[in-house]
């Protein structure tokens, strides 16, 4: 059966989307965009030639509607959502890409027994290398939540959890990127601290990190296998690697994702996306 797809939300994260599921082999016929800027519905039909319209009618026959909205933007979406049902008996899946809200509140405002995944995503989805968790609500049957993670794998890998470990993979996940670019700019910094221009320092900061990612996803190995590979006993590495301890560098990335935890679960954070990519949508998440 054709799966017919909606994306609420023609920001950065709605296109990525977008993007990431045409280039798995979907047909640009069975995906429609609801964006309510005239302008940014112009630029995603333009670029991608899908169609843009409005909640109602992206909704109406889909199977599977995907949220990539402002958290403020949740209530009205879920209203013309509710409106669309023209079938009672619809299987229609809503899949929720918004940060801080909780499975309840989608499963309490839409049909008694609707479907609802939610997911917290990471911007490399941008690049389509995301690390998505899912988390499934009461009514989704494991046909249903293997269709959303076969979807969401055409922009990245996707893990499953419980609802109760979002604010564990926000702290990991969701803002890990930010940790290494902090990373990447201290190094850049560094480097031209050491005599580098910030040219060169950037290559070589942007490239390691780059590579890096790459090994430790591809090689197999574990962190400390890698590491320890790269760290001759009374080296150069080990003269960092001993600073780095002795300035509390664990400790500090303990305490981080800690107060992002916490900070998540008060508040519903979700990374900024705001000028990596694209026209910023007025139904994107910020």
């Amino acid at each position: 059966m054709t799966e017919r797809i909606a994306i609420v939300g023609g920001g950065k994260i709605g296109e990525a989307l977008l993007a990431g599921l045409i280039q798995s082999g979907k047909q640009t016929k069975d995906l429609v965009v609801a964006e309510k800027m005239p302008k940014r519905a112009k630029e995603i039909a333009d670029e991608y030639g899908v169609l843009v319209t409005d909640v109602t009618s992206a909704a109406e026959g889909a199977q599977y509607v995907f949220l990539a909205t402002k958290p403020d933007d949740v209530d009205a979406v879920l209203r013309q959502l509710s409106g669309a049902d023209d079938d009672a008996e619809s299987e229609r899946v809503t899949v929720t890409l918004v940060a801080g809200i909780p499975i309840s509140r989608y499963e309490n405002a839409l049909q008694a027994g609707s479907p609802v995944v939610r997911v917290m995503p990471n911007t490399p989805m941008l690049v389509n290398e995301a690390m998505s968790a899912v988390s499934a609500g009461r009514y989704v049957d494991e046909d249903q939540l293997a269709a959303v993670v076969r979807l969401l794998e055409s922009v990245g890998k996707v893990a499953v959890v419980p609802e109760k470990h979002m604010d564990a993979v926000t702290a990991i996940s969701g803002s890990g990127p930010a940790y290494v670019f902090l990373m990447a700019e201290s190094m850049i910094d560094a480097g031209v601290a050491l005599g580098l221009t910030r040219a060169q320092a950037s290559e070589l900061a942007v490239q390691t990190v780059k590579g890096a990612g790459l090994l430790l996803s591809e090689s197999g190995l574990s962190p400390v296998d890698l590491r320890a590979a790269v760290t001759s006993p009374g080296g150069t590495t080990a003269a960092a690697i001993r600073e780095f301890e002795a300035n509390g560098f664990r400790h500090g990335v303990y305490q981080a994702t800690r107060a992002c935890a916490a900070a998540s679960a008060k508040s519903g954070h979700r990374p900024d996306v705001e000028g990596l990519k694209g026209s910023r949508s007025d139904t994107d998440t910020p």
